[in-house]
């Protein structure tokens, strides 16, 4: 009798250790950058009346970073037991544009627009069970357009200020990985406005065709943001019996579905869960098959159970006495 009421008190306990440590079996993180500019132009200009155009290239360092940390379990919960870490980086960029613009007095008004370059890197890494990980990561050099405006004022013959307006667009860069029972996928969208204001000096100040005609050469500084990188993260628990060790009931819910301790085949920690043949008789529609083998794994969270570590278990199981 003794033996009976200790096993149903485990019982309930066990249920509400679970019921505070829901996790679902898939998150996700999103996030943007914003950052300094610093580079340099060069240029050359023609002019007709007011009117104005030319050819301009420019070549600019940035730190446009994206850092996103986070899983599945909700931040800073005690049963969290994954962990993921995405990141995004543009490092540099260049333009090769065209100019157009119009001329007033020692004011010029123009649009520019063309080819956009840079370094644009994405990594991310997931890990779960303390003992699964899976990374992902990409870093090239893409190629896109850029499209903005600006306004000069001709401070003197030789010398030019300005300040201008650049969205920058490079395209989208993507990973993916899977360690089962592991899986993320993350994208950036290297896309981003940059805001400038620099100096150049003019080479052609008396012989040039029209104040603003002839090379250039300066510097610029200012700021960007963009950047948009998101980032999903999923599981579904190894909870085949025939992937397990040691395997001991500790507690039955009350849907009759039994909670385990166990070790699985590579690993030495001990954890509390299910075992997927039990869950397949019960609650059928938890069970996720995998696609390169024929073991069974398991949705906790439509079980509204969460994988735990024996300590996890022990420590939740304690608290609900």
């Amino acid at each position: 009798m003794l033996a009976t009421i200790l096993f149903v008190a485990g019982a309930l306990s066990a249920s509400s250790a679970y019921a505070q440590c829901v996790t679902p079996n898939s998150g996700s993180n999103s996030g943007r950058a914003s950052s300094w500019v610093g580079g340099g132009q060069l240029g050359y200009n023609w002019q007709q009346g007011a009117f104005v155009y030319g050819l301009e290239t420019d070549l600019s360092a940035t730190g446009l970073k994206v850092a996103m940390s986070g899983g599945l379990g909700t931040p800073g919960a005690s049963c969290t037991t994954d962990a993921a870490s995405t990141n995004s980086t543009i490092d540099w960029y260049g333009t090769a544009r065209g100019r157009a613009g119009w001329a007033a007095g020692q004011w010029l008004f123009f649009g520019t627009g063309g080819l956009a370059y840079g370094r644009v890197s994405l990594n991310s890494t997931y890990s779960g069970l303390g003992v699964v990980s899976t990374t992902a990561q990409t870093s090239s050099t893409k190629t896109g357009w850029v499209a903005g405006g600006g306004v000069e004022y001709l401070l003197q013959p030789n010398l030019l200020l300005n300040l201008s307006y650049q969205y920058v667009d490079l395209g989208t860069v993507s990973v993916a990985s899977t360690s089962s029972p592991l899986s993320q996928t993350a994208s950036a969208r290297a896309a981003f406005s940059v805001v400038s204001a620099g100096v150049s000096w003019r080479f052609a100040a008396t012989n040039g065709p029209g104040p603003w005609g002839g090379l250039y050469l300066g510097g610029h500084g200012g700021g960007a943001w963009g950047d948009s990188t998101s980032a999903v993260y999923s599981t579904a628990a190894p909870s085949d019996a025939r992937l397990k060790r040691d395997i001991v009931l500790v507690a039955r819910l009350d849907d009759g579905l039994g909670l385990y301790k166990y070790r699985y085949l590579w690993s030495d920690t001990v954890y509390v869960g299910v075992m997927a043949q039990e869950v397949a008789l019960i609650h059928p529609d938890a069970i996720v098959r995998g696609g390169l083998d024929d073991y069974l794994r398991v949705d906790y969270g439509r079980l509204g159970l969460k994988l735990m570590t024996l300590p996890e278990w022990d420590a939740r199981k304690a608290a609900n006495l």
